[in-house]
């Protein structure tokens, strides 16, 4: 096993591996091979943490790291970092390495002098290299509620009292804009996707719930989804808002958000306590401005 910086002639056999460890495992399909594409010429991307792993003479593991921020209760900002995606082969996984390869880059970078991680991820995996839940640290994820401890965001100390040392009692995480750029650019996404092998995308047990990213409605089957121009599958947006390439209603996130409001009554049924029509519409401005369609 050998782990060494990325070389740029490396560049599509680790984005190639990045799109095999991530088909259909949180969502159908995937975007972090092109995450790692774009981030390269990333002022965020941290390129003296840009490892892969070589057995059995063939890289089967890649990580990176980029800068972060944090901000406090005040409105002010602190550097912070994160790290991701970091994919192995799937004929490699459950096997150790992954383990490995990020304990080896936590390293470096606790050597860089970067004193504090977040990320989302399984803390299942992610104990075992130091990590928990960043509710404990008071750090908040900026789309859930404040008092949750949200189970897949997790955050560790590289440098022992580094947020004290930095002034930081309390703070809210967003991940950085790089890690949204297929959804900004879902063109030059799709013609980049178009560059490799075919593969079928599909819902399966373990992924991330998935959303229309319109209305929010949650899609959990195909017959659920819309289509995209040629009648093909498209799994970002729900069969009510999205047909043949094209958006069924044109109207505003407003205008949105009071149609779906007409059905929460619907969506009490799943929620342990029932919203009024008021207090759901509140909750969709919150959420909303994250979907797809409406991000700015």
């Amino acid at each position: 096993m050998n782990i060494r910086l990325e070389q740029p002639k490396d560049y599509r056999e680790v984005e190639n591996l990045t799109r095999e460890a991530f088909w259909n495992v949180y969502r159908p399909g995937c975007t972090e091979h092109y995450v790692l594409n774009q981030y390269r010429t990333n002022p965020d991307f941290i390129l003296e943490l840009d490892f892969v792993m070589e057995e059995d003479n063939r890289i089967i593991g890649h990580v990176m790291f980029s800068k972060a921020e944090l901000v406090l209760e005040n409105g002010s900002k602190k550097a912070s970092w994160t790290f991701g995606p970091i994919s192995i082969h799937p004929d490699y996984k459950r096997k150790g390495y992954g383990l490995k390869l990020l304990q080896y880059a936590l390293n470096k970078a606790r050597d860089m002098g970067i004193g504090f991680i977040c990320m989302e991820g399984n803390i299942e995996f992610y104990k075992h290299a130091g990590f928990d839940l960043a509710s404990k640290l008071n750090i908040h994820y900026h789309a859930e509620p404040r008092e949750s401890e949200v189970p897949y965001f997790l955050a560790q100390e590289l440098i022992p009292g580094w947020l004290k040392s930095n002034g930081i009692a309390e703070a809210t995480y967003c991940p950085p804009k790089g890690y949204f750029v297929a959804d900004e650019n879902p063109d030059a996404f799709e013609a980049y996707e178009a560059s490799f092998p075919q593969k079928d995308k599909a819902f399966q047990e373990g992924q991330l719930p998935q959303f229309c990213q319109s209305c929010g409605m949650p899609l959990m089957r195909i017959e659920d989804c819309g289509t995209n121009a040629d009648g093909s599958t498209n799994f970002d947006y729900c069969q009510y808002c999205y047909k043949d390439g094209k958006f069924l209603q044109e109207c505003t996130m407003d205008e949105m958000i009071e149609h779906c409001a007409q059905f929460v009554d619907e969506v009490n049924k799943n929620m342990p306590k029932p919203m009024t029509k008021e207090e759901y519409k509140q909750m969709m401005q919150q959420y909303f401005p994250m979907l797809k369609r409406w991000r700015k």
